[in-house]
C-alpha cells in the first residue's frame, strides 16, 4: 500500500477542509474523493460544505456523483434535509417531490438496520399533509399504514419503537380493525425482531468508518473481512424467510455497503458478479464486472473472469474487446494475455485466427519461450498437427536455446512422439550450449531418459558425464565423480517404488551430506539432514546438501552452582532475628542489601503473604511438588479482607530447616525435651487431621489424589513419630511442625 492510501494524511485533510472557506475546500474534497471514491463520510462533509453557503445547484451535482454508491444512513438523511429545504415552500408541488424523495431512500437504505429514523421521519412527514377533505384523510391513513407495514418487517434498530407506534396507530383509528391487522403483522414482527437480534450480532463487527484501502494483510483488515463474509452469508440464508425478490434485494444492498469498505478486494467484486449470474441476471453481473474493473483496472483475474461470462452467454465481440483491453498499447502486453487470447481465438473463430495471432504475437518484445509451447501443444492435442508442433518448437529453439524450461518442454513433446533419436540430439544441442549451473535439471531429464529408454552402456556414460559436468560447480570436484550407492538407487527405482527402505534412503542421504562436508569446518556436524528429509525422485535420492546453520551454544564456564544458603555480602554472616526476619537474596534485593521477610511480605496479598510464609525453604529450583502441596493443604489460609492491609502472619522466629536437613535421620531429633511436648505433638496431629477431613472435597481430580495421600500420610504419623524415624510424616511432626502449622 502507498502513501496514497495513509488513512492518517487523508484525515488530516478532511479537518483542514472543515476549517477553510467553499473555495479552499473542494480540491481539498476532489482530492480526498478521487483516492477514497465510497468514503460516505467525506462525501457528507462536501456536500454540507455546499449547502452551508446554500449551493444547490453544486450539491445537486455531488449527490448525483455519490448517493447510489454510498448507502450509508447519514449522508442519505442529508439528501433528505436538501430536499426538504429546496420544496419546503413549493406547496402541493413540493410535498410530491419530498415524497418521491422519501420512496427513492426506502427503496436504496430501507433495508438498511439503521434505517428505523428514516422510517420514523417518513410517517411523521405523511401524518403532517394537510387533509381538507375526509376522502384525503382516508388516503392519507391508508399511506401511513402501508409505510408503517412496511417498517415493522424491516429488522431495524426502532423496529419495537415502530410496532409500539403501528398499534396506537391502529387503535386510534378503528379498534375493531386494529385488531385483526395487529393479529396478522404479529407473527411477522415477531420475525423481523428474532432476525434483528441475530443480525445486530454481525453488523456490530463492522467498522463503519473504515476507509477503503487496498489490502495489506493487516488483522484488523482480515477481521472486517471476515465480519462482512459472516454478513453476507446470514443474508443470503434468508433467516426471515421472506419472498425471493425482497431478500436478494437485502443482499445486493449488503453487497454494496460491503464495496464501499473493501474496495479494493477483487475477491469480492467476483463473488457480487458471480451471485448475480447464478441467481439469473446476467446483465447485473455484466454492470458489476464493469464497476469492478473501474475500481481494479490493474486486475487481470477480473478481466479473465469478466470475458469469460460474456463468452459463455455468447456475446464473442464483447469478450474479444474485454481481451484486447489486457493488451493496452501492445508494449505491456504480458506472456500470459497471449497466450490466452490465443486460445480464446481458437474456441471462437478457429485454427487460422489463432494462427495469425501466433505469427504476430512472436514480434512482441514480451514474448516468452511460454507463448511458442503454449501453442505447440495446442496445435499438436487439438489440431493433431505434430508436424506443426515441431515447426514451431524448433523455431522457438534458435530463439530460447538458453532456456532449460523450454528444453525440458520440447523434450516432453518428443517423448510423445516416441523419438528417441531426436531426444537424444536435443539434449547434446542443449547441454553444450548451457552453462554447468543452469544445466542441472537437463542433465537429471537426460538421465532419467537413459536409465528409462536406454541400455546399461549408454546410462553409465550419461551419468558420469553429468557428475563430471556438475562437478565444476563445486569445491568438491574429486567427491562428485565417485560412484555411490545413491547412483544404484536412481537406476534402479521407478515412480515410487524403491529398491530400499526408507531408514535406507535416510543413512544415505545422511551419508552424502558428510561425504560433500567432509572437509569443511563445522561446529556440529550431526545437525545435518534430519530424518525424512529426502527428495524421493524418478532421478534418485536428493538430499539436502545445504549446511546447516551455525548453532550458538552457552557458555558454561560462566555457570555457578544454584545453592539459596549462599547470601552475598555481610548479611550472610547476619543470624536470624527474633522478629522472624530471614536473610533473602533474589528477585527482590538485586544485589543490595537483603530485604527482611517481613518486609516482602507486607507488599503481597494477605492470602498469598500466608501462602509463601508455610512455604519451606527449598535446596535448588525444583523442590518436590508432593511436599509442597501436601504443606498447602494444611495451611489455613486466611480470607481475603477486601482491604489493602497486611495480615497478620504468625511468623517463626528462625528459618525453616532445608531439604537438605531432610536427608538425615540423624538430624530429626528433637533439641528441646520440655516435658510434655510429645502430648503437644500429637494433639496437634490430631487437629490437623481433624482440618483436612473436614473440607469438602476439591472438584480438581490432581487435588483429591493429593489429598487422600496426605491422608494415608497422616494417620502414620503417629507411629513414625514414636520410632523416630527419618521418614516425610515425621519430618512434618518433627522440628517442621512450627513452620508449617
Amino acid at each position: 500500500m502507498t502513501d496514497k492510501y495513509n488513512v492518517e494524511a487523508a484525515e488530516i485533510l478532511a479537518n483542514e477542509a472543515l476549517r477553510s472557506p467553499i473555495s479552499g475546500a473542494v480540491p481539498i474534497y476532489e482530492q480526498l474523493l478521487s483516492t477514497f471514491p465510497t468514503a460516505a463520510k467525506y462525501w457528507k462533509q462536501y456536500v454540507e460544505a455546499h449547502m452551508a453557503v446554500n449551493n444547490d445547484d453544486a450539491t445537486k451535482q455531488i449527490f448525483s456523483r455519490c448517493l447510489l454508491n454510498c448507502l450509508q444512513i447519514p449522508l442519505w438523511r442529508c439528501y433528505i434535509r436538501f430536499i426538504r429545504k429546496v420544496n419546503d415552500k413549493r406547496g402541493n408541488e413540493g410535498q410530491e417531490e419530498t415524497r418521491k424523495a422519501f420512496d427513492f431512500m426506502l427503496n436504496y437504505v430501507g433495508a438498511d438496520i439503521a434505517s428505523g429514523p428514516v422510517w420514523m421521519e417518513y410517517i411523521a412527514f405523511l401524518r403532517s399533509l394537510p387533509a381538507p377533505t375526509a376522502q384525503e384523510e382516508s388516503q392519507r391513513m391508508t399511506s401511513v399504514r402501508k409505510i408503517y407495514q412496511r417498517a415493522i418487517v424491516t429488522p431495524t434498530h426502532h423496529v419495537e419503537q415502530l410496532w409500539r407506534d403501528y398499534e396506537n396507530f391502529e387503535n386510534s383509528i378503528s379498534r375493531a380493525l386494529a385488531k385483526g391487522l395487529v393479529s396478522e403483522y404479529q407473527p411477522k414482527y415477531n420475525s423481523a425482531r428474532a432476525v434483528y437480534r441475530e443480525r445486530k450480532k454481525y453488523t456490530d463487527e463492522i467498522d463503519w468508518n473504515m476507509l477503503a484501502i487496498p489490502p495489506s494483510g493487516s488483522s484488523k483488515e482480515e477481521m472486517q473481512w471476515m465480519a462482512w463474509k459472516k454478513l453476507l452469508a446470514f443474508e443470503k440464508a434468508n433467516p426471515q424467510r421472506i419472498d425471493s425478490a425482497s431478500a436478494n434485494k437485502r443482499i445486493v444492498f449488503t453487497y454494496e455497503q460491503c464495496l464501499m469498505f473493501l474496495y479494493h478486494y477483487p475477491d469480492i467484486w467476483y463473488e457480487y458478479a458471480t451471485w448475480h449470474a447464478k441467481a439469473g441476471s446476467v446483465d447485473s453481473a455484466i454492470k458489476v464486472f464493469q464497476r469492478a474493473l473501474k475500481a481494479l483496472p490493474d486486475s487481470e483475474m477480473l478481466r479473465y473472469a469478466y470475458a469469460e461470462l460474456e463468452e459463455s452467454r455468447g456475446a464473442i465481440q464483447a469478450a474479444k474487446k474485454v481481451y484486447e483491453s489486457l493488451f493496452g498499447d501492445g508494449s505491456n502486453a504480458s506472456a500470459l494475455s497471449h497466450i490466452q487470447f490465443i486460445r480464446f481465438l481458437r474456441r471462437s473463430e478457429g485454427v487460422e485466427a489463432a494462427r495469425k495471432y501466433f505469427v504476430d504475437a512472436r514480434k512482441s518484445p514480451n514474448c516468452t519461450y511460454h507463448v511458442y509451447v503454449a501453442y505447440a501443444m495446442m496445435a499438436f492435442c487439438l489440431d493433431k498437427d505434430a508436424k506443426m508442433a515441431h515447426n514451431v518448437f524448433e523455431a522457438g529453439l534458435k530463439r530460447f536455446m538458453h532456456e532449460p524450461g523450454y528444453i525440458l518442454e520440447y523434450a516432453d513433446f518428443l517423448y510423445r512422439l516416441n523419438d528417441d533419436r531426436n531426444i537424444r540430439a536435443l539434449f547434446e544441442r542443449a547441454l553444450s550450449s548451457l552453462p554447468p549451473e543452469e544445466s542441472v535439471e537437463v542433465w537429471k531429464k537426460f538421465t532419467q531418459f537413459e536409465q528409462t529408454y536406454g541400455d546399461l552402456a549408454s546410462m553409465l556414460k550419461v551419468e558420469q558425464r553429468r557428475k563430471e559436468a556438475l562437478s565444476r560447480t563445486g569445491d568438491d570436484g574429486a567427491s562428485e565423480l565417485e560412484s555411490s550407492l545413491h547412483d544404484v538407487v536412481s537406476r534402479y527405482s521407478f515412480m515410487d517404488l524403491w529398491p530400499c527402505s526408507s531408514n535406507d534412503l535416510d543413512h544415505l542421504a545422511r551419508q552424502e551430506w558428510l561425504a560433500r562436508n567432509i572437509n569443511k569446518k563445522t561446529d556440529k556436524p550431526t545437525l545435518g539432514i534430519e530424518a525424512g528429509s529426502e527428495d524421493k525422485t524418478t532421478s534418485g535420492v536428493s538430499s539436502n546438501t545445504n549446511p546447516p546453520a551455525k548453532v550458538v551454544y552457552p557458555d558454561t564456564s560462566k555457570m555457578t552452582v544454584y545453592d539459596p544458603r549462599q547470601i552475598p555480602g555481610p548479611a550472610a554472616l547476619a543470624a536470624p532475628s527474633a522478629s522472624g526476619t530471614l536473610p533473602y537474596s533474589g528477585p527482590f534485593s538485586s544485589n543490595g542489601p537483603p530485604i527482611a521477610l517481613n518486609d516482602i511480605l507486607k507488599s503481597l496479598p494477605p492470602a498469598f503473604a500466608a501462602f509463601v510464609a508455610n512455604l519451606p525453604a527449598v535446596e535448588g529450583p525444583s523442590p518436590d511438588a508432593d511436599f509442597v502441596i501436601s504443606v498447602c493443604l494444611q495451611s489455613n489460609i486466611p480470607a481475603a479482607t477486601g482491604k489493602s492491609g497486611t495480615a497478620s502472619l504468625p511468623l517463626q522466629s528462625g528459618a525453616a530447616p532445608s531439604t537438605s536437613d531432610l536427608s538425615d535421620s540423624s538430624k530429626f531429633r528433637p533439641r528441646d525435651r520440655q516435658p510434655g511436648k510429645r502430648k503437644d505433638m500429637d494433639r496437634q496431629e490430631d487437629d490437623e487431621s481433624t482440618t483436612m477431613q473436614s473440607q469438602p472435597l476439591p472438584r480438581d481430580l490432581f487435588k483429591i489424589r493429593q489429598l487422600q495421600k496426605n491422608r494415608v500420610t497422616n494417620s502414620s504419623r503417629v507411629t513414625s513419630s514414636y520410632t523416630g524415624s527419618a521418614s516425610y510424616g515425621s519430618a512434618l511432626s518433627g522440628d517442621l511442625s512450627g513452620s508449617t502449622s
